[in-house]
């Protein structure tokens, strides 16, 4: 019998709470985000996220567990290899990935893969290697606006990712040559998850900015996930942020392209507000781009408070027939070296104005607990191929 008439899922992107037992294998040693985050922050204030349970589930620095959560909250692990976007998501909704994608952070891309772009683009590839977003166009953007070169680079991620200067590049132009990008990369040995267009504005350093019309070409998940098994009955999927392109449509019967993850937050309150049966499914991307890969504790613990205060609001909105999950895909320690993604465990947390009970449950082996979760609520079976268990009996 259905119990939640919607359901919120809110991905806190890379919100990690602690080592995986095989995190050493991924080059990740005594990696905690979130409490990393916390022993950094002084007067740390979460308090929507507290009333939920989250500093009951965790060992937070200067945050104290609430006597009466309002929540149930549990650990997931994670049983795909690899620590990125896409098997994170894609696990929660019942994919599991044996084989991790594949990365150039080290080498960037083969000499042969960049002619094919080149001549098929019809540009000169410049940059070819990992760097973060704004160094690269400090780096070269000037040149790109002078010449009419192409900026390809790559990061910790499994991405191949193309600058464009709207105004001399063009939209269009930068969309075209990431699709190019895109069928070029479907060849097993260069296949990356995803090809990022990452245009921007400015006319020299110190300047430049990206703007929010980036747009993810994603490789269409390896089976059918919840996502297509809700809509195939009748339910609606609302995308909010990244989850369209990270599903490549999969599933999804509506879009809300978001500027931030604040905007991504107004837009799911906007939505609480509407009438429908089904999923909300929001990502937040801002904690891994903007702090996580940048390695700035301060700044994430920011965003975390600036967060749980639209949390606030969007808890007031919801109904009493609504359940809120709040999770994450991975983890990134802003306190770890490098700037990789980092392999963690990550936070279930479950709210409705409906429950009657509280508390810890038992930890799980799946991210796939969140879609199957979603489905049995629905009256849903998953396909043969999908992961996870189901906690709804467990929330009360």
């Amino acid at each position: 019998m259905q119990k939640f008439n919607r359901v919120f899922v809110l991905v806190i992107d890379s919100l990690g709470i602690g080592a995986m037992p095989d995190s050493e294998k991924y080059g990740d040693v005594g990696v905690n985000t979130l409490g990393h985050i916390a022993e950094k922050m002084e007067d740390f204030y979460i308090p929507n996220l507290q009333r939920i349970g989250i500093a009951n589930l965790c060992d937070l620095d200067g945050l104290a567990p609430v006597e009466k959560p309002q929540g149930y909250f549990m650990e997931m692990f994670e049983t795909s290899n690899g620590k990125d976007t896409m098997t994170g998501h894609w696990e929660m909704m019942g994919i599991h990935t044996t084989k991790p994608f594949q990365t150039f952070t080290d080498t960037g891309f083969p000499p042969e893969l960049i002619a094919e772009l080149e001549k098929r683009c019809g540009r000169k590839v410049i940059g070819n290697k990992s760097a973060s977003g704004t160094e690269i166009l400090d780096e070269l953007a000037e040149e790109e606006i002078a010449t009419g070169n192409m900026i390809v680079y790559t990061s910790a991620d499994s991405v191949l990712q193309i600058c464009g200067n709207e105004e001399t590049f063009g939209l269009d132009e930068l969309y075209r040559c990431c699709e190019i990008a895109r069928e070029i990369t479907m060849k097993e040995e260069w296949c990356v998850g995803r090809v990022i267009a990452r245009p921007y504005l400015g006319k020299k350093k110190g300047e430049f900015v990206r703007t929010s019309n980036r747009h993810d070409y994603a490789i269409k998940p390896t089976g059918n996930t919840a996502l297509n098994i809700l809509k195939d009955n009748g339910l609606e999927v609302i995308s909010v942020g990244k989850i369209n392109d990270i599903f490549v449509g999969e599933g999804i019967t509506d879009v809300y392209k978001s500027k931030s993850s604040v905007h991504g937050m107004e837009q799911t309150i906007e939505i609480a507000g509407k009438d429908f049966k089904g999923v909300c499914f929001v990502n937040l991307v801002d904690f891994d781009a903007l702090w996580g890969h940048r390695r700035n504790a301060i700044g994430y613990g920011e965003e975390l408070e600036k967060f749980d205060e639209k949390l606030g609001i969007l808890m007031s909105e919801l109904k009493n027939d609504d359940l809120l999950i709040i999770t994450a895909d991975h983890g990134n320690d802003p306190t770890y070296t490098g700037t990789d993604h980092t392999r963690e465990r990550v936070p279930f947390l479950a709210y409705s104005k409906g429950f009657e009970g509280n508390g810890l449950l038992p930890a799980v082996n799946s991210f796939g607990t969140v879609g199957a979760t979603i489905l049995e609520n629905f009256g849903l079976e998953p396909e043969a191929h999908m992961i996870g268990e189901s906690v709804l009996g467990q929330l009360k």
